[in-house]
């Protein structure tokens, strides 16, 4: 069946960062909370605490820059084993014992998400992918059907070779390609309870933010490192389609805290 075919209905994307799916008091919490969110949904997990301790262990050096992972050839097998394996199956198997029909899916699969290799520029970042292109047609099949994917931050380039790629992007792009079919929703969780003004201060959170907003916060240096593409995925998710986008906590994912990202 063709996407069009299909009448919109909503659908929520959760995206999670590693820590909480690599914990096992706060991936418990996760998933019941998950298991709770109505109707159509994708979790989109990511791991990188898990890949560090393991790549380790295996005597392999990590280096980050900017917050990002330098992924050479070994640093590409310990993330793939871990992001599509170790902590993807953990996940899936969790949401399987809530009753949550999960599959367990990385960029690859059904040719989902197509990644170019970042090019070299002042980093040359190795085997990290930018993603270029999403198929959903066949996610969106599934999802009708009941089943609920659970997405690892792994893309391939469609010539054999798998990238390392940002979570929170595949969960941006995943959400846009299915606002095509559905009415999305968009969550990004993590640590805080949403954009603060006070990073020291968890009861500052900023209830909304539109781009003209953002760009005085960043101006203002109130928004900076890891948050600024973030929100920049945030917006980016709005202007091709997304309905709605929170930042917030992963205790929040229902959407009715942190903060809702406006595109007006």
């Amino acid at each position: 069946m063709k996407i069009e075919n299909y009448h919109k209905q909503p659908l929520t994307v959760i995206k999670v960062g590693g820590k909480i799916v690599e914990e096992e008091e706060t991936l418990k919490q996760l998933l019941d909370d998950f298991t709770a969110i109505p109707g159509y949904k994708v979790l989109v997990h990511g791991g990188g605490r898990s890949a560090t301790k393991i790549a380790a262990l295996l005597g392999i050096e990590t280096k980050m820059v900017n917050g990002r992972r330098i992924t050479d050839a070994d640093m590409l097998k310990v993330v793939t084993m871990v992001y599509g394996g170790l902590v993807n199956k953990n996940i899936v198997a969790g949401l399987q014992a809530r009753g949550i029909n999960a599959l367990g899916l990385t960029g690859a699969d059904l040719n989902v998400l197509l990644s170019d290799k970042r090019p070299v520029k002042d980093v040359d970042y190795g085997f990290v992918g930018d993603v270029r292109q999403a198929n959903v047609e066949h996610v969106a099949a599934l999802i009708h059907q009941g089943i609920v994917p659970v997405m690892a931050p792994l893309t391939h380039d469609g010539k054999g070779h798998l990238l390392n790629t940002n979570a929170d992007t595949i969960a941006s792009e995943t959400a846009k390609a299915l606002a095509q079919v559905f009415e999305v929703s968009l969550i990004y969780c993590f640590e805080k309870p949403g954009v603060l003004l006070d990073e020291h201060d968890d009861a500052s959170v900023i209830p909304c933010i539109h781009p003209e907003q953002f760009r005085q916060l960043v101006a203002d240096g109130i928004i900076n490192s890891g948050m600024i593409p973030k929100l920049e995925n945030a917006f980016a998710a709005l202007d091709a389609g997304v309905r709605k986008v929170y930042i917030t906590s992963s205790t929040a994912i229902d959407g009715q805290g942190g903060t809702l990202i406006e595109s007006v």
